[in-house]
C-alpha cells in the first residue's frame, strides 16, 4: 500500500528495531542512472529522507520539484518509467507534460449540421470524398455536378476536384507543428511557490512615481521592502518569478502602479492582457493584487484603485484597502 515517507519511514524503523532502517548511499548504485531524479529530489521536502535511502522499489509517495518549478508527488517506480513512453532527460512533470500536450484540430463527424458552410463540410459517399454544391439563393440545394457558387467543374468529377482542393489545402510539408521549446531562467532560486525573495533578474524602478508611493509606504510602515519577485507555480513568459512594483511580504500583497505612459501606450490593449495573466499567476499561489490605476485606466482587480495621481488621499485610500484585505489589527501592528 502507497503511503506518506513520513509514515513508510516510521514502519520500517519499527519493523527493524532501528533508528536508520536504510543508511545514506544503501540505495546509490540503483539510483545512479537517474541523475535528473536525483537533482529534482530535496530532502527537506521528504522528512529529512535522502534520495540513496529509498529503495526504488518502495511504495511510498515522495515530493520532487521539476527543472521548471513545478511540485509534485510520485513514487520511486513512477518517477523510474515514465508514462506515454516519455523518456527524455529522465524526468516526468504532469503539469510539464499537460502544457506539451499537442492542440489537436476536432474532427468534423459524419452527421455535422447543414448550417457550417460548405467549403468547410466534407461528405464521405461510397469512399470517395466530395463537396456538397452550394443551392441557389431561393433554390433548393442541387444533386451535384457543380462547385459552390454555382461554377462548373470542367468535365472533372466531383471527387476528383475535391481530392485536388484537398490536396492544395493540406500544408506542404506535411507535418504537425510542434511548439517552439521555451527556455526557463535558472537563476530564480530554489524556492516554495508564493515565497517572496530579493531577485537578480527583476529590473530596477523605471518610474518615480514608483519609488516615491516605496517611501511614502516605508514611512508608514516597518514592512519588509527588500523583496523584488514572488516565485510562481508555473511559467510566467521565460521566468518562474513575478515581479510586482511593490512586494508586501509580511501581508502576501503586491502593489502595481499603472499609468498610461508618456505616449499613452502603457497598460493598454495587449499589455493590460498581460497584466490580467500576471495578477492570475499571483493570485494563483495565495497573494492579492491592489493596482492603483491612474490616467483613466479602468480596474482589472476587486482591489483596485483609479485615481488621477499619487497624493496623500491616494496613500490612505490604498492603506485602507490593505486594512480591508488583512485585517485593520493586523495591518497595524506594522505602523511605525
Amino acid at each position: 500500500m502507497v503511503e506518506p515517507v513520513d509514515a513508510w519511514w516510521r514502519r520500517r524503523q519499527w519493523s527493524r528495531g532501528t533508528a536508520v532502517p536504510y543508511p545514506v548511499g544503501a540505495f546509490r548504485s540503483a539510483w545512479a542512472s537517474y541523475p535528473v531524479l536525483i537533482r529534482q529530489y530535496h530532502p527537506e521536502w521528504n522528512h529529512g529522507v535522502v534520495l540513496t535511502q529509498v529503495p526504488p522499489a518502495a511504495e511510498v509517495l515522495l515530493t520532487w520539484e521539476c527543472d521548471v518549478g513545478h511540485v509534485f508527488v510520485a513514487t520511486p517506480a513512477e518517477q523510474r518509467s515514465r508514462p506515454g513512453r516519455e523518456r527524455r532527460r529522465s524526468v516526468w512533470c504532469p503539469e510539464c507534460q499537460l502544457q506539451a500536450t499537442p492542440q489537436r484540430w476536432p474532427v468534423l463527424p459524419e452527421d455535422w449540421p447543414a448550417t457550417v458552410p460548405v467549403p468547410q463540410r466534407v461528405e464521405r459517399v461510397r469512399g470517395r470524398q466530395t463537396l456538397p454544391a452550394a443551392p441557389a439563393r431561393g433554390a433548393p440545394p442541387a444533386a451535384g455536378g457543380a462547385l459552390a457558387g454555382g461554377r462548373a467543374t470542367g468535365g472533372l468529377p466531383t471527387g476528383a476536384v475535391a481530392s485536388s482542393r484537398a490536396r492544395s489545402a493540406r500544408p506542404r510539408s506535411g507535418r504537425v507543428a510542434q511548439p517552439v521549446p521555451r527556455s526557463i531562467c535558472t537563476k530564480t532560486p530554489r524556492l516554495p511557490s508564493g515565497e517572496s525573495f530579493t531577485s537578480v533578474c527583476a529590473p530596477a524602478t523605471a518610474s518615480a512615481v514608483e519609488a516615491d508611493l516605496r517611501q511614502a509606504l516605508q514611512e508608514r510602515f516597518a514592512f519588509t521592502f527588500a523583496h523584488t519577485a514572488i516565485r510562481l507555480d508555473r511559467p510566467f513568459f521565460d521566468h518562474v518569478e513575478a515581479w510586482p512594483d511593490i512586494v508586501l511580504p509580511e501581508l502576501r500583497v503586491a502593489i502595481e502602479y499603472d499609468s498610461t505612459g508618456r505616449h499613452g501606450l502603457e497598460h493598454v490593449g495587449p499589455r493590460q492582457e498581460t497584466d490580467r495573466r500576471k495578477d492570475r499567476a499571483v493570485r494563483a499561489i495565495g497573494w492579492e493584487v491592489v493596482r492603483i490605476r491612474t490616467g483613466r485606466l479602468p480596474a482589472l482587480g476587486p482591489y483596485d484603485l483609479e485615481v488621477s495621481g499619487l497624493s496623500g488621499r491616494t496613500l490612505d485610500r490604498l492603506v485602507d484597502t490593505l486594512r480591508d484585505l488583512r485585517g485593520a489589527l493586523f495591518v497595524d501592528a506594522y505602523a511605525r
